[in-house]
């Protein structure tokens, strides 16, 4: 990120922005829109949503006056408005990925299947793609990383996620040749795996969140899509299938997330976990053996080694990830990104005791939760992957409650794009 803000002045002062289009004006979006127009040298070009009012309402809370802002239902209409300095909303993600002043384009719909087509598309038309949708990311990330890079523009994860803040702080203790333990991310509820959009509606309300969104932070689904997003960017492997997630302090975490004869909790290191008590920072744990650098450690107040925690205690989720869409456009280099084959996979668990006949609902929803294992293991078990399950997947078997669903249980939406490279990543990552 260094010199990131010198960039963005120098193409401010040069009368350019980068023009990006936004699919998603919820909670991430719209906090997004208004922080973007707080930067110099970037600008929220066109915003996407089902519900166009949305759409419009993120422009009104950054500013924009009502007869600036311009309603497009086709790509050719969104650039003669952003020709004529128009903001543009849509209900057409089309309007987005294949308009040509769009420089970059970000998802902040958190829903597979659409993250699928808008990365695809994006790709396609030669756009930098940032996904604040790791909940895709985990399920084709590999696959889309390959086609971003054959085609020549950027695929990438978001700053300010957790993902990305991780990735952050791994980069910068990796540079410094450090040796690095584990990396992990704090949880700000405690796991409740039955948690549904009903038990969550009420403090869903109240901070002006989906439900369902929520209902995935509690049954621990997000954290553990996250950290399947960080294993596949680092090889790091996960400390056990669902990991273990003590609850702890910053100052406990050198010792607790040590090997198990140091008197901590781990039967290995290069390792992801997650701790109740440190959310909503993020850390990782290094290590060094040389007496100089302990003794400038210590020095430090950074304690007396041979384990070290570098924390950051805060994440910006949806206002940093413009810094990932000019870190696209001006470095060419991704926030955070798939290393290559698969590492860790999140699959689907039967939040209840579901029956031959029932359609599934996804991510959030009232039947499954997310349970990230290593992609050795999910393979070895055919695994569903969660970002595959979706309203229109109906089950052929009967499954317990808490128990791992496998391919042979369903039957899948064959017309789903997110299928099709699935199957694709399969084959050729």
């Amino acid at each position: 990120m260094l010199n990131l803000n010198t960039k963005l002045r120098e193409l401010d002062e040069q009368g350019k922005k980068i023009k990006v289009g936004i699919v998603g004006a919820g909670q991430m979006g719209r906090g997004m829109v208004s922080q973007m127009f707080c930067m110099k040298g970037i600008a929220p070009a066109i915003i996407s949503d089902l519900d166009v009012e949305r759409a419009r309402r993120a422009y009104e809370l950054a500013g924009v006056k009502t007869e600036d802002i311009a309603f497009a239902s086709k790509p050719s209409e969104a650039e003669q408005n952003i020709q004529k300095g128009k903001y543009v909303i849509t209900d057409n993600l089309d309007v987005v990925t294949n308009s040509v002043p769009v420089d970059v384009v970000i998802d902040a719909t958190g829903v597979p299947e659409t993250g699928a087509r808008i990365a695809f598309d994006s790709i396609y038309n030669g756009k930098h793609i940032v996904m604040l949708n790791v909940e895709t990311d985990v399920t084709i990330g590999p696959i889309l990383k390959k086609m971003a890079d054959s085609a020549g523009v950027v695929y990438t994860v978001s700053a300010g996620d957790e993902p990305g803040a991780i990735k952050e702080l791994y980069d910068f203790v990796d540079a410094m040749g450090f040796e690095i333990l584990v990396v992990g991310k704090g949880k700000n509820n405690p796991l409740n795996v039955e948690a549904t959009p009903d038990t969550a509606k009420d403090r869903a309300l109240a901070y002006n969140m989906n439900p369902k969104m929520l209902a995935s932070f509690i049954d621990g689904t997000k954290t553990m899509v996250e950290m399947t997003c960080v294993s596949n960017a680092t090889g790091f492997l996960p400390t056990r299938k669902g990991l273990i997630g003590p609850k702890a302090t910053v100052k406990d975490l050198p010792k607790l997330l040590s090997l198990k004869e140091q008197g901590g909790i781990l039967d290995s290191y290069k390792v992801v976990e997650y701790v109740d008590g440190v959310a909503p920072g993020v850390f990782v744990i290094v290590t060094t053996d040389l007496p100089a650098v302990k003794e400038e450690m210590a020095y430090l107040s950074m304690g007396e080694g041979p384990n070290y925690v570098i924390y950051r205690p805060y994440h910006l989720t949806s206002i940093e990830t413009p810094l990932s869409a000019a870190r696209a456009y001006i470095y060419r280099e991704p926030t955070i990104a798939p290393m290559g084959a698969p590492v860790s996979e999140t699959v689907a668990v039967a939040k209840r005791v579901l029956r031959a006949g029932e359609y599934l609902d996804g991510i959030g929803g009232y039947t499954v939760y997310g349970v990230i294992d290593t992609y050795a293991n999910a393979k070895k078990d055919n695994a569903l992957p969660l970002g595959l399950v979706s309203s229109k997947v109906k089950l052929i078997k009967d499954v317990k409650k808490g128990e791992t669903l496998t391919y042979d249980m369903v039957e899948l939406d064959e017309e789903s794009l997110i299928l099709q490279l699935r199957r694709l990543q399969d084959k050729v990552i």
